[in-house]
């Protein structure tokens, strides 16, 4: 079941079973500043523990990816937002990101978080803005962590 369709045929879904795993676990893994080195059995249990949303080609190809974690009643958390390279520019993120947020469990949220390196402004058209106070907030980060299990496992 598709939640959007666009005139041009495009549509985003969130059956999990549409999902290319091999196209997404690439894009991923090898593509993803954030998520490059991701681990298949990593990337299989993210898969599991969020709710995930495909673009897809009015053939059914897969064109771009999402997933949102969370509680579905107070609070997401926006990730790994992918478009192929070969069909960025065409509006695919922004039909996707207007899908997941019209999404009818993903309403009435106290908060939504995300992190990006070079999407600001994508992401301020949808509401989002610098921490209010990022004194409050606080991580624990390990952004190696792919690459340094793949070093010491060979």
């Amino acid at each position: 079941m598709s939640l959007r369709t666009r005139e041009d045929g495009h549509f985003v879904s969130d059956d999990r079973k549409r999902i290319d795993r091999d196209r997404v676990y690439g894009w991923l893994s090898r593509e993803a500043y954030w998520s490059l080195g991701l681990p298949r059995a990593v990337f299989e249990r993210a898969l599991e523990g969020s709710m995930c949303f495909g673009v897809y080609a009015p053939d059914g190809a897969q064109r771009g990816f999402a997933r949102v974690l969370g509680d579905r009643a107070t609070y997401g958390y926006l990730a790994d937002v992918f478009v192929d390279a070969a069909f960025r520019g065409r509006g695919l993120s922004r039909f996707m990101l207007d899908a997941i947020f019209a999404h009818p469990e993903l309403q009435g949220f106290r908060r939504w978080h995300l992190a990006t390196r070079d999407a600001h402004g994508l992401y301020r058209d949808y509401g989002f803005t610098a921490l209010a106070e990022p004194a409050r907030v606080m991580e624990r980060a390990d952004p190696d962590i792919y690459r340094r299990r793949a070093a010491t496992e060979n």
